[in-house]
């Protein structure tokens, strides 16, 4: 395994607070071939919304930052520049 990265992704922009749901991208999810990331519902966050069970909401969490090869393609591929990389 390499070494651990930090990888970011800004919800402001992705996912349950964003302007995109990641159901209807998810091309970092497409173009990481080591499979860093993971899509799932929201449920227990600290998000407020009337349910906090809702189904409809979903993020991608980077689970395995330790498998990142640094290729920058979840960066790149983007949509609304959400992602971060830093080692």
């Amino acid at each position: 395994m390499g070494k651990k990265v930090n990888i970011g992704i800004d919800y402001s922009k992705c996912g349950e607070s964003g302007k995109i749901d990641p159901r209807d991208c998810g091309l970092c999810l497409k173009v990481c071939d080591p499979a860093v990331f993971v899509m799932h519902e929201t449920i227990g966050t600290e998000k407020e919304q009337e349910d906090p069970y809702d189904p409809q909401d979903w993020r991608i969490t980077p689970i395995w930052g330790s498998l990142c090869t640094r290729c920058f393609k979840c960066v790149e591929v983007c949509p609304e520049k959400a992602i971060t990389i830093k080692w």
